[in-house]
């Protein structure tokens, strides 16, 4: 007797079933591929209950004849390969031929298509997988096809379902993703008769995304475009400043088709490995294409994952396509500063004083606080020198323009006067530079003292008294962005062109001495300690210690043994304040001690991260206008000035729009 059989079809449908129609979701997924092979450039998509009770997907596809949709229903039928060598140059999404055999098996299915030419169309109905009815039918171009009552016939599959809205979330989720992979495609999605999904279809990617993630994210992201040989990359990556605490919103396409893969995800996590929090991931959506043999498609029921010929090319392709977007390449702060997403509005009422003598009830409102004309601040370290002998060409027609003319009008007469103390021997042919042409906080606050007896030229700072170099930078300010005050001693306001921005000094600061740091491949400099620092650490950090000696010299840190778990320590970074050295030491400790196998280069970030956020100014630390305009251009000048090395955004910003509309200036 032989226990050997051979399994009926029904069964073996239902087995496949399993595996490729795993939840709604990927009934939706299968059919919209469908879809995109036959050509539609339309395809809406309607969903009832999570997709539990009906599904519909409608196409303007190229149709089936009966013959065609006779032969579509059964299990391994396709009009995609034909021999097995095919597998090897597939360039449509199915090729497999299971998936409407295998979704009509668990539903109630019924297929309407026609061709265009044909007066009546095709319909075909299965119930469970049951023999299907074939007949006649008038229905629009193309091909539509409902599914109800998924998995009725398999009560242990419908028990293990999620929630509706969990179901319908990850329909939505399939759509987008599918939507971005084809930008000219209109799509359409309809749950529970309310639209969730529109995309113009008009082969824009961008407004594609626009449509789908709204304006602010549209506005906040950042075009991808790479290619080396037959690998090309195209697409979009949004701000650090825009990111969220999940992978949801990043779609990776290869050759048409949407896949997850680890090496692909891990370079864009290494990109912006310094610009955002360990727990959050930018949006991204990126389109690769390369040659059809150098990967294979067949390694996964869903053909969600494939197999690349060189994973270690892929993952440096995608490294560089991310990199070379996050890099603003000039772009002034205001193209990079990330929008304010709904702002609070807090209104400011009249001063008591000058308020009406009846009471008026006006809670929950801060008075304000006049400054009167006759007190002016004056903070700029440049304001002090005359501005008697410069005009300006015309009146400014605004505060911003104002600022502007008013650096230009100092810049003229510092060149004015650097004349007259020519003229007087002043100037020294034997000056020195101060320090090498680097500008930091430190050096500001000498500026800053010294502003009366100073003078530029040719966007060097001179001390008129002794000759020397004071300071090298780019000119009064080589950004358009100019400061304006600041909060708090916080943050840094200032204003361009197209509006207003509110910069956190301390993050700011963090970015540009992180980015300095990193870009000294030896050693960060150091300053000498006159008195030594002896210092204690437990047996496990003194252990760090001799194991990342090399990495600590390499920050700056000079440390000596003097003792059993005992260092001394000779010189520290010369950002670094004395009083924050141990701090800072210890910090970096812990932090070793909290990570688990990670690269040389990782520890590095982790340890610069927290160098640069210790020698950065901190909140509370009052800065004269001289210095925020150094903040300004540094940040400007730095590879990536987006967020800190933590991930905190640096600079905020408000547009006019925006700013009318808090001001409920809608009129205009």
């Amino acid at each position: 007797m032989s226990f050997v059989h051979v399994l009926d079809d029904s069964t073996i449908n239902k087995i496949a079933a399993g595996e490729v129609v795993e939840r709604p979701a990927s009934v939706i997924k299968e059919l919209i591929e469908n879809a995109m092979d036959a050509k539609a450039d339309r395809i809406e998509v309607e969903i009832m209950a999570g997709g539990t009770s009906f599904m519909r997907v409608s196409d303007n596809g190229i149709g089936m004849s009966m013959e065609d949709a006779k032969m579509a229903i059964r299990r391994h039928a396709t009009s995609k390969i034909f021999k097995v060598e095919d597998l090897m140059d597939i360039d449509t999404l199915g090729f497999r031929g299971e998936a409407l055999p295998s979704i009509s098996s668990v539903s109630r299915f019924t297929l309407q298509t026609r061709q265009a030419g044909a007066e009546l169309g095709t319909e075909v109905k299965i119930i469970g997988g049951k023999e299907p009815e074939i007949g006649e039918t008038g229905c629009s171009l193309g091909t539509t096809i409902r599914v109800e009552d998924l998995f009725f016939n398999t009560p242990a599959r419908k028990k293990f379902m999620k929630t509706n809205n969990t179901e319908a979330s990850k329909i939505n989720e399939f759509i987008i993703k599918l939507a971005i992979s084809r930008p000219d495609i209109a799509f359409k999605f309809i749950n529970n008769n309310k639209t969730s999904v529109v995309t113009p279809g008009n082969g824009n990617l961008h407004d594609t995304l626009r449509s789908i993630y709204g304006g602010s994210v549209g506005d906040a992201l950042l075009g991808m475009d790479f290619a080396d040989d037959d690998i090309t990359i195209k697409g979009y990556i949004s701000k650090p400043s825009t990111i969220r605490s999940n992978r949801n919103w990043q779609t990776f396409i290869v050759n048409g088709r949407i896949i997850s893969n680890r090496a692909m995800s891990k370079a864009v996590d290494n990109a912006y490995s310094s610009l955002i929090p360990k727990s959050g991931y930018p949006m991204v959506a990126l389109i690769m294409d390369v040659a059809p043999n150098s990967i294979d498609v067949n390694v996964h029921p869903q053909k969600s994952e494939i197999k690349f010929e060189d994973e270690g090319r892929i993952f440096k392709a995608v490294y560089k396509a991310v990199l070379d977007a996050v890099r603003p390449h000039g772009e002034a702060l205001g193209n990079i500063a990330a929008q304010v997403e709904r702002p609070e509005r807090h209104f400011t009422g009249i001063p008591a004083s000058m308020k009406e003598s009846k009471p008026v009830m006006e809670p929950l409102i801060d008075e304000m606080h006049f400054v009167p004309a006759s007190q002016p601040r004056v903070n700029s370290a440049a304001s002090s020198i005359s501005h008697s002998s410069y005009t300006p060409s015309s009146i400014p027609s605004s505060a911003y323009q104002y600022r502007v003319e008013q650096q230009a009008k100092t810049l003229h007469e510092a060149q004015e006067e650097l004349s007259q103390l020519k003229g007087e021997d002043l100037v020294s042919s034997g000056g020195t530079v101060a320090n090498g042409g680097e500008t930091s906080i430190n050096d500001t606050e000498l500026i800053a003292s010294q502003s009366e007896n100073t003078v530029l030229e040719n966007d060097v700072l001179i001390d008129r008294s002794t000759g020397e170099i004071i300071e090298k930078s780019a000119g009064i300010s080589a950004t358009p962005m100019v400061p304006i005050g600041q909060v708090d001693n916080t943050y840094i306001i200032a204003q361009d062109a197209d509006g207003l921005y509110i910069i956190d000094q301390h993050a700011a600061h963090e970015r540009i001495l992180y980015d300095r740091f990193a870009a000294m491949t030896e050693r960060i400099p150091s300053q000498q300690l006159l008195v030594h620092l002896i210092l204690d650490f437990s047996e496990r950090e003194a252990k760090l210690i001799e194991s990342n000696m090399e990495m600590f010299h390499s920050l700056g840190f000079g440390l000596e043994p003097s003792g059993p778990d005992q260092y001394r320590l000779i010189e520290i970074p010369a950002d670094i304040p004395v009083a924050e050295a141990e701090n800072t030491i210890r910090e970096i400790l812990v932090s070793l001690e909290d990570m688990h196998q990670l690269s040389a280069a990782e520890i590095r970030h982790e340890c610069l991260a927290m160098t640069a956020c210790k020698a950065a100014i901190k909140a509370g630390f009052e800065l004269n206008f001289r210095q925020m305009e150094i903040i300004l251009d540094e940040l400007n000048k730095t590879a990536m000035p987006y967020t800190c090395p933590h991930g905190r955004p640096t600079i905020l910003k408000f547009s006019s729009d925006e700013l009318a509309k808090m001001f409920k200036r809608t009129g205009f």
